[in-house]
Order: C-alpha cells, then sequence, then structure tokens
C-alpha cells in the first residue's frame, strides 16, 4: 500500500500546488487550465501508473515561448514562434482574455472601440516576445518527487528529468 498512498500524496500535491502557483502567478483568468489540472492513479502487482493532465496550453504556460525576435522571456524552452506570418497566435484566443481582464480599449473621443485591434497588437506583441516561463506545474512536480520514498524510486528506476519531459512533450 506503500506504492498507493505514496502516489496519492505525490498527485495531490502537484495538482494542489499547480493550482495555487497559476493563481499567485497571476495564469489564472479564465479557470480553464486551473480546473482542468487532474491526477489519477493505478497500482497493480508488477507495475503501478500516475498520470497528471492539464489543458493544452498548460505546457507553454509552464515553459514558456521564444518569440520570433527574442528568446529573453523563455531562454531554456523548448517551444518556440518562428519568423512568418502563418506562426503567429491567432488574435481570437485574446478575446475573452481581453474582457476577463476589464480591457476597454477607446478612441481618442473616449468612445469605446472594438477589441479586435487590441487583440491584434496583444497577438504580435505575444509572437515578437513570446511568453514567460512560470514553472508552475514543473516546480511542485520536482518537490513532490524529492517527497517520494527511496525505496520507490530505487524499486522502479525512476527519473525525474524523464519523467518531466515525457509529461510535458
Amino acid at each position: 500500500m506503500l506504492i498507493g498512498n505514496s502516489l496519492k500524496a505525490f498527485g495531490e500535491y502537484v495538482v494542489k500546488q499547480s493550482r495555487t502557483n497559476l493563481t499567485k502567478k497571476d495564469k489564472n483568468v479564465s479557470k480553464e487550465l486551473y480546473n482542468s489540472i487532474k491526477y489519477d492513479y493505478k497500482v497493480s502487482k508488477n507495475s503501478f501508473e500516475l498520470t497528471i493532465s492539464m489543458a493544452d496550453h498548460g505546457k507553454f504556460i509552464d515553459k514558456g515561448v521564444k518569440g520570433s525576435e527574442s528568446a529573453q522571456k523563455a531562454p531554456s524552452s523548448p517551444f518556440s514562434y518562428k519568423k512568418g506570418i502563418n506562426n503567429k497566435p491567432s488574435s481570437k484566443h485574446f478575446d475573452k482574455w481581453i474582457v476577463k481582464r476589464g480591457f476597454s480599449p477607446r478612441n481618442s473621443k473616449g468612445q469605446f472601440t472594438t477589441r479586435k485591434g487590441i487583440a491584434i497588437a496583444i497577438s504580435y506583441k505575444v509572437w515578437r516576445e513570446g511568453i514567460k516561463t512560470t514553472n508552475f506545474f514543473t516546480t511542485p512536480f520536482e518537490a513532490a518527487f524529492k517527497r517520494l520514498p527511496d525505496e520507490l524510486i530505487e524499486a522502479y528506476g525512476l527519473d525525474v528529468d524523464n519523467l518531466i519531459k515525457s509529461s510535458l512533450l
């Protein structure tokens, strides 16, 4: 039962801390990613399985994305925007974000304007500069791994670097 208890504690810790990190780092605007972080585990006679899942865009928030003109925000990220018009993030992804953040674009006369222009500008900035690395998931995963019993790590030959790579890519 050591394995089952350890996996349950591992999953609970990673989920709770990942969610907390999203909130602390102000990356919890729509709550979609926050609510999508879950874990499941199975233990059988000769093996075990632990699955931690989240929305697809979570890996980009965690590892960051290098911009087309600068890698400063995510220098060690495996993800990057390339130069070229077809690789820009779509402005439609920023529409709801703009509303939830409370941006109300106005023209020089103080009249409200459409969100489309500001969404395009944000999309362009993200494409050029990238997305900053947060490690909202990686940090608690590594901390939870260090807390696993040594017998479990040795018995199954677990390696944190390979686990994280397979988890996020």
